[in-house]
């Protein structure tokens, strides 16, 4: 099976397009090398998948019909992606947080109100 196919058929992308585009730009690692999507895919090969920047590391166990469940995917891949690629995305995430809380945007007129007396009484009492 195509290894773009296989990747649409456990569910790691929405479509055969995006399975496709991710092997063009090299986002897809069959044992060690750089993939295109029309690469053969066999049980025992290993499959290094970068996505969301995390990199997966799948080893194919069998080769599915068509695309699964996804309560059925796990009878086609083992996933031996290591535990530290997750814990550097949350890492990521408190990062974005830390800075500007989602949703924030610009300051409102009463912000920047608030903000203008803040800085007007700062001055006033450091005088």
């Amino acid at each position: 099976m195509r290894v773009d196919k296989y990747l649409w058929c456990v569910r790691y992308f929405k479509t055969r397009n995006l399975a496709s585009t991710a092997c063009k730009k090299g986002h897809v690692r069959v044992n060690g090398q750089s993939v295109k999507p029309s690469r053969e895919v066999y049980p025992t090969d290993k499959i290094i998948l970068r996505k969301n920047q995390i990199d997966y590391q799948i080893t194919v166990l069998d080769i599915p019909e068509s695309r699964v469940g996804a309560k059925l995917v796990d009878i086609y891949r083992v996933d031996t992606t290591p535990k530290e690629a997750f814990e550097h995305t949350e890492l990521l995430k408190y990062a974005k947080e830390y800075y500007r809380k989602k949703g924030s945007g610009r300051p409102t007129k009463k912000d920047r109100r608030d903000i203008d007396d803040y800085l007007v009484d700062g001055q006033q009492e450091s005088n």
